[in-house]
């Protein structure tokens, strides 16, 4: 819908104009939308039946929201979101800064100024997408910044009180009348700030350095907290909790099909490149498992969680490899291979918080132990799973890979040329009679890097060893490994 053109409040009071408040106009949305069966939540991939229903019961009962859960979980994203329910046009009198209705204006100088023109008085108006305010608590947040303050250089000027509400300068909320306004991060907010929170949310009614303005401001409130930060960095006050109408509970993907949907979503590769780059399915699931298996690591901090964006980063690291390749070698095609998993460790380091064993052990070791984990996770819903010891008479499924191995070695440079490739894996025969045999559907795209899928596999089990180097990786005998260093 285009711009309304009305231009003065006379011609909006002939419009048949009513004016509504946030909340009302926020469930006549709602309402309408889930009569219709739309979503307007629809990209939050995973909390159709879990987080959303809350959400919109909140809203319903014109609650503000503290959305609660660990980092990576798209709480800003699901704040964001909710500007979706707005109206897409609102009047406001122009010029105003606090967005003011024309209709029902709350502050003096929109007051004054209808005063002076009645009908005549101009409007404008205001988008959907521009009534939506945000601020990061972080400890140097002020009472200024989030109320405001008086202006002595206008009280002078002015020749007027203090206490008089023409001479205080607004801070980001009362700028946000009729918004929807998101304070992240609110446990980093400090207590003292936090307390000026309370007559806005409970009595409608702000307080400047000793001066009351009775002002009815009309926002829609939502925090974002993560429970890490109760015992970290601060809290939440207990009446400033009270005063939150619902605390809604996020959460990390349930399963990997719901994780893959959404990296696949917020990875945003250009879809040219991903028409030259072949991405396995198995290889999506390794990089979802990576995060799965650091959630339940004993080396990562749990409490800290390990963000979604970790598998995001991970995958565009995993195309951006194949890409370097294809570009060095001048290829038009390429394929995602699992060598090119060592590219993934840097999106690992930094997105898991350690604890003291893991760093004991090294960033660097332990994203590569998740990686090797996620391998041998996924490596049992493929093929026959490995036992660590087994009898000295017993023929396992790998005896003839595991003995090609035994006076031989592979090794993958990161820039290998397709052709190349495909002939150095076309060697490891073996490997190639384990697919067939366990995977007969495969497609050709996906065989060789299941070629390299097993001798990870094994090594996550211990019968082959990997040794990465600057250029690349080598698969060998881990005993005759052992033997050399001897």
């Amino acid at each position: 819908m285009n711009k309304p053109k009305i231009k003065t409040i006379g011609e909006l009071k002939s419009s048949n104009y009513k004016y509504k408040s946030l909340n009302q106009e926020i469930t006549d949305n709602l309402r309408q939308n889930l009569s219709e069966g739309v979503n307007v939540f629809s990209d939050l991939v995973g909390y159709e039946e879990t987080v959303i229903p809350s959400v919109e019961r909140a809203f319903l009962s014109n609650h503000s929201i503290n959305l609660l859960g660990l980092r990576g979980q798209a709480k800003t994203k699901l704040a964001r979101t909710c500007v979706n329910l707005l109206d897409e046009w609102i009047p406001i009198i122009k010029g105003s800064e606090t967005n003011d209705d024309p209709l029902n204006p709350i502050f003096k100088s929109s007051l004054e100024m209808i005063k002076s023109s009645g009908d005549k008085t101009e409007i404008d108006w205001l988008n959907r997408d521009e009534r939506f305010y945000e601020k990061l608590a972080t400890p140097d947040v002020t009472v200024s910044d989030l109320i405001g303050d008086i202006d002595p250089i206008k009280a002078t000027n002015l020749k007027l009180s203090y206490s008089n509400e023409e001479v205080i300068h607004f801070g980001l909320i009362p700028r946000a009348h009729r918004c929807i306004f998101v304070l992240n991060e609110l446990p980093d907010l400090q207590p003292r700030i936090q307390v000026s929170l309370f007559s806005i949310l409970e009595e409608k009614e702000i307080q400047i350095r000793g001066f009351k303005v009775r002002l009815p401001l009309d926002i829609q409130f939502i925090f974002t907290s993560n429970p890490e930060d109760y015992t970290n960095r601060g809290t939440i006050v207990t009446p400033l909790k009270d005063r939150v109408g619902s605390q809604i509970l996020t959460h990390y993907p349930e399963s990997i099909e719901i994780a893959k949907k959404i990296t696949k979503q917020e990875s945003k590769i250009d879809s040219e490149l991903g028409s030259k780059i072949h991405i396995p399915e198995v290889a999506r699931d390794i990089i979802e498992q990576i995060s799965f298996e650091a959630r339940e690591s004993d080396l990562v901090d749990r409490k800290s969680g390990v963000s979604a964006r970790m598998s995001i980063t991970s995958l565009q690291n995993l195309v951006s490899s194949a890409e370097r390749r294809m570009i060095i070698n001048k290829e038009g095609k390429t394929s995602i291979r699992m060598s090119d998993f060592s590219s993934v460790i840097s999106s690992i380091n930094g997105k898991v918080e350690l604890v003291y064993e893991g760093e004991e052990e090294g960033a660097e070791q332990v994203s590569y132990n998740l990686i090797s984990s996620a391998v041998k996770s996924i490596f049992n819903k493929y093929f026959p799973k490995i036992e660590k010891l087994t009898k000295p008479d017993e023929i396992t499924p790998y005896d003839s890979l595991l003995n090609w191995f035994s006076n031989k070695q592979l090794v993958i440079n990161d820039n290998l040329n397709n052709k190349d490739y495909e002939n150095l894996l076309n060697e490891v025969i073996d490997a190639k009679k384990l697919i067939k045999k366990y995977i007969p559907e495969l497609n050709d795209d996906d065989e060789l890097f299941f070629v390299e899928f097993i001798l990870w596999g094994l090594e996550s089990y211990n019968k082959l060893s990997i040794l990465r180097t600057n250029n690349g990786i080598e698969y060998k005998d881990p005993f005759n490994n052992f033997i050399n260093k001897i």
